[in-house]
């Protein structure tokens, strides 16, 4: 059965939602990571007090401030991290941080689809280079043979909301900007499947569903709670392989289409 054993990894946006829940899951797993970055914009903030209650329970646990919009803090965070490793390499970067602005077809502005390509594609590419070192260094010292989560990967938190031949749930919300920036970052992490494949980075795009977070209740009755979606998110993960790298999937494993096929 496969295991999933990434010994340092890093979640953003993990004050709330998936990202806390991903730190929370790790942590209580058997073989729990060494280190779990923690990385949200104000972690001295109220909306990070679950963050930090959870810290104080496990060392492991390390909150990092980061704006994935501002290249000055992400490169801050990546010299932290760096330093924390003493040498060591990161196995898996979780860009998970993301936002979602309502807007139709008809009221759609230019600044929110700025603002949510930013946030959205911009930002876990901006995160991908700062730590490509520390991946890349994770993999070569890495004992085993293929790609994994475990060795080395880069996990883009996706939607099928941005699959053009899905455009998943358009009855219940157009969110144009929000679907444009994850069909954008579909196509970044495709990209970025081939251009890391040689230093065997795993590279996939993963919808964790419609689950139950402030961002998902807010374009109708979410299904899927936060545990059982990222319950499911780490046995994915723990099975994925260079097979998958640079695929499209959701939370169970399951193959999306990003595109229709001709």
């Amino acid at each position: 059965m496969a295991v999933l054993n990434a010994r340092r990894v890093l979640v953003t946006g993990s004050n709330r939602g998936i990202g806390l829940e991903l730190v929370r899951q790790l942590v209580r797993k058997n073989n729990c990571p060494e280190h779990v970055f923690a990385t949200c914009r104000d972690p001295d903030g109220p909306l990070a007090q679950d963050l930090r209650n959870l810290a104080a329970k496990h060392q492991g646990v390390e909150i990092i401030p980061l704006d994935t919009c501002d290249p000055s803090s992400i490169k801050a965070a990546a010299t932290k991290v760096t330093k924390r490793l003493k040498g060591a390499g990161l196995n898996l970067l979780i860009n998970n941080a993301g936002i979602l602005k309502p807007g139709s077809l008809e009221t759609e502005t230019p600044e929110n689809m700025a603002e949510v390509y930013k946030t959205n594609v911009i930002g876990p590419m901006m995160l991908s280079q700062a730590f490509l070192p520390l991946l890349r260094k994770a993999s070569r010292e890495s004992p085993q043979n293929g790609m994994s989560c475990s060795k080395a990967a880069i996990v883009n938190v996706s939607s099928e909301g941005g699959s053009i031949t899905n455009v998943y749930m358009w009855h219940l919300a157009h969110v144009v900007s929000y679907r444009c920036s994850k069909a954008a970052l579909n196509m970044l992490t495709r990209c970025q499947s081939l251009g890391f494949d040689k230093d065997e980075i795993l590279c996939i795009a993963l919808h964790p569903g419609f689950v139950q977070t402030d961002m998902g209740s807010s374009v109708g009755q979410a299904p899927l709670t936060v545990d059982e979606s990222v319950q499911a998110i780490l046995k994915t993960l723990s099975h994925l392989s260079e097979k998958d790298n640079g695929a499209f999937m959701n939370w169970e494993g399951n193959t999306l289409p990003w595109c229709d096929q001709h």
